[in-house]
């Protein structure tokens, strides 16, 4: 008598306050009854749903796949709730998994959580499994966010200013400035307090601390992008590709054709990390302004025509493809040994 081998996919929607669950047993290759549970989204919630795993026979292993879509926090407790307890994890785009699901008809959490499940079963050969994030790597996204958040408030504080300063009499400016001055020095004063706290931790990992040193090598690649690109991609751990990396900046051009009739100009995709993607603007600027190659590069390809727009994107992208090339030797940034500026 053959021995039984069974699977179990997972499929996981989440929401701040709950999550729903969907689990569909294989055994032997043959789909039986997909089951399905709501759990709070709290340490009390993930108890019973390991009870829940338990009373169906999911095993805690390899044979087990949970998939869920990346929500940013909410789902951060699930995440280590599978890594804790052993459980294969993919944690995917929302809108590929979206799109994958063809034309749908109807939708709540639960139904959702039955379509990822489906969708669990029928791509696990091409879902790429998320391994542990260093503790390090959270809590620096966690800073970098708070600290983006923080420019942003006072650049819009003194962007308001600014404009009333157009319409205002003095004095009604001199009052609100003074009034506002104490709260934008308070910002300051919070920023430079996480960007310390962040210099600390990217010294706490080992391997962090050597990525990181090794990013800032490459011409162009400063403090911020370095750490953005740690967060990003879990500190490289799957070892994303130059292109890879670039499509997920949004610096990527893409065909777009169809037939005969149809022939646009090669565009970036829309869906990008717009945070990366503003900081390897700003990046690629200041490696126009600093470094003699890529003012070269900049001028050269304007003067033959191309947009001043297109050749900064083409810069991003060579950036991207140095990161990967020094990330990939674990070698400090040498013209001779990565791909030069074309």
């Amino acid at each position: 008598m053959n021995q039984k081998y069974q699977k179990n996919y997972i499929g996981i929607d989440v929401s701040k306050m709950y999550f729903d669950a969907s689990l569909l047993p294989v055994l032997n290759g043959v789909k039986g009854n997909m089951v399905a549970e709501r759990f709070d989204n709290n340490h009390q919630g993930l108890k019973q749903f390991k009870k829940w795993l338990q009373k169906h026979n999911t095993t805690f292993d390899l044979n087990t796949l949970v998939v869920l879509e990346n929500t940013g926090l909410y789902h951060r407790l699930l995440e280590g709730f599978c890594h804790a307890n052993q459980l294969v994890i993919h944690i995917g785009n929302a809108a590929h998994m979206k799109w994958s699901f063809g034309i749908a008809r109807g939708k709540n959490d639960v139904i959702d959580s039955k379509r990822i499940c489906e969708y669990a079963f029928k791509q696990e050969a091409d879902l790429k499994k998320n391994g542990v994030v260093p503790v390090q790597v959270t809590q620096l996204k966690d800073l970098m966010t708070m600290r983006i958040k923080l420019i942003t408030q006072k650049n819009s504080i003194q962007t308001h200013l600014n404009e009333l300063k157009l319409v205002n009499e003095k004095s009604v400016q001199q009052v609100l400035e003074q009034s506002l001055k104490s709260a934008i020095a308070g910002i300051l004063k919070s920023i430079e307090k996480l960007e310390e706290q962040i210099k600390k931790l990217l010294k706490e990992n080992g391997k962090i601390k050597t990525n990181y040193r090794l990013l800032e090598t490459i011409p162009g690649i400063g403090p911020v992008i370095a750490t953005l690109l740690i967060c990003h991609t879990n500190n490289f751990a799957i070892q994303p590709s130059g292109k890879q990396l670039g499509s997920y900046a949004g610096v990527v051009p893409f065909e777009h054709s169809s037939g005969s009739s149809v022939r646009e100009k090669n565009r970036v995709h829309r869906m990008a990390n717009k945070t990366l993607k503003s900081n390897l603007h700003m990046a690629a600027l200041r490696a126009i302004q600093n470094y003699e190659e890529f003012k070269d590069y900049y001028q050269r390809k304007t003067a033959e025509g191309k947009h001043p727009l297109a050749v900064l994107n083409a810069i991003k992208n060579k950036l991207l493809l140095r990161v990967a090339a020094v990330i990939k030797n674990q070698q400090p940034y040498l013209q001779q040994n990565v791909l030069a500026v074309n």
